[in-house]
């Protein structure tokens, strides 16, 4: 998988948002699966839109960090694209981070999909994970939200 995207990281494009990591151990952890299309087919031949995508990754807790373990983008064949932290990093209480692609990279295809890796130190409210597509064809503009979808949790609240 490509290492993190050129230019500054997420530790330093949202270091506001971020907070150390719990010392405490771990003992709640998830992943999210968020579908994402940097393009979508228009037609059976060849006619697609292709879109930017932000994927937004909110801590809906009011008390406690949230540790993003992994973000890592795959295509459709479910091939690895590109992976977003080099090391976990710890969202603020309410504190979002995001991961920007430009219209321009099609790498990840009409089935593109992220998985992000979370944990917690105690009981923390479910983070809200979404990918936000936006795009033009001719004069029209679009956007539309996808909404991650939890796939594994360990531990409890």
């Amino acid at each position: 998988m490509a290492s993190a995207q050129t230019g500054p990281g997420i530790e330093q494009r949202f270091a506001t948002s971020l907070t150390a990591l719990p010392s405490e151990k771990l003992g709640i952890t998830g992943s999210f699966y968020v579908p994402a299309y940097s393009s979508v087919s228009l037609s059976e031949g060849r006619l697609r839109a292709d879109f930017s995508v932000t994927l937004n990754i909110h801590n809906a807790s009011e008390t406690r960090p949230l540790v993003v373990r992994r973000i890592a983008y795959f295509d459709t064949n479910g091939k690895p694209v590109q992976s977003y932290l080099k090391e976990p990093v710890a969202l603020k209480p309410f504190a979002t981070i995001e991961v920007f692609i430009p219209t321009t990279d099609v790498r990840g295809g009409t089935g593109a999909n992220f998985i992000v890796d979370w944990a917690a130190d105690g009981p923390i409210a479910e983070p809200v994970i979404e990918a936000l597509m936006l795009g033009g064809l001719g004069s029209g503009q679009y956007a539309f939200i996808s909404q991650g979808r939890l796939v594994k949790v360990i531990g409890g609240n």
